[in-house]
């Protein structure tokens, strides 16, 4: 996939909010990226705001990669929601320039790694292809664990991507930076 500047300003992403320097939503300081619109309804989900389709408001990649720019501390950039790959093909442009300025990637999602290989869907392929961490599965109150590194519940992973998109399975990953 060979990145063109260009696609920065093909697609709008509807945005909840950003961070700008986050460091609860993955190792080092990340810009978290809180995209509008999720599926899943999660019961006692900590963003609730995020799940109108219709909410938010429209940015370009171009003005959120300007933004994390800006900041030279960070060591990544996290896709959160709401339901980021909702918007697979919209985050591709940006992932793709986030990774050419060797930042890492991660991504929340409610959806499990088993689920998003069923979906077959070529964009959210291709986002996770350029990620190199997928948080995945629903939040459950009932699993709530609260001594959990970046993650609310137990039944969410911390999957290394490369490693599990090679094997054609879910690949925890282990690394003392995500536990």
């Amino acid at each position: 996939m060979a990145f063109d500047p260009a696609d920065l300003n093909k697609k709008n992403i509807r945005l909840a909010g950003v961070v700008n320097d986050s460091i609860t939503d993955g190792p080092g300081i990340r810009f978290t990226v809180f995209v509008q619109g999720c599926p899943h309804h999660c019961p006692h989900c900590q963003n609730p705001q995020t799940w109108d389709f219709d909410g938010g408001e429209l940015v370009s990649a171009a003005e959120l990669l300007a933004d994390i720019e800006q900041n030279p501390l960070l060591g990544g950039v996290t896709f959160s929601g709401g339901e980021p790959l909702a918007q697979a093909e919209a985050l591709l442009p940006l992932a793709e320039a986030v990774r050419q300025k060797g930042l890492g990637l991660a991504i929340y999602t409610g959806y499990t790694f088993e689920r998003l290989l069923e979906m077959q869907d070529k964009a959210i392929m291709q986002l996770l292809a350029l990620a190199d961490t997928l948080v995945d599965g629903p939040f459950i109150m009932a699993e709530r664990n609260l001594e959990l590194n970046f993650r609310g519940s137990s039944n969410q992973r911390i999957i290394d991507l490369p490693q599990s998109l090679a094997a054609g399975k879910a690949i925890i990953d282990t690394s003392e930076r995500w536990n």
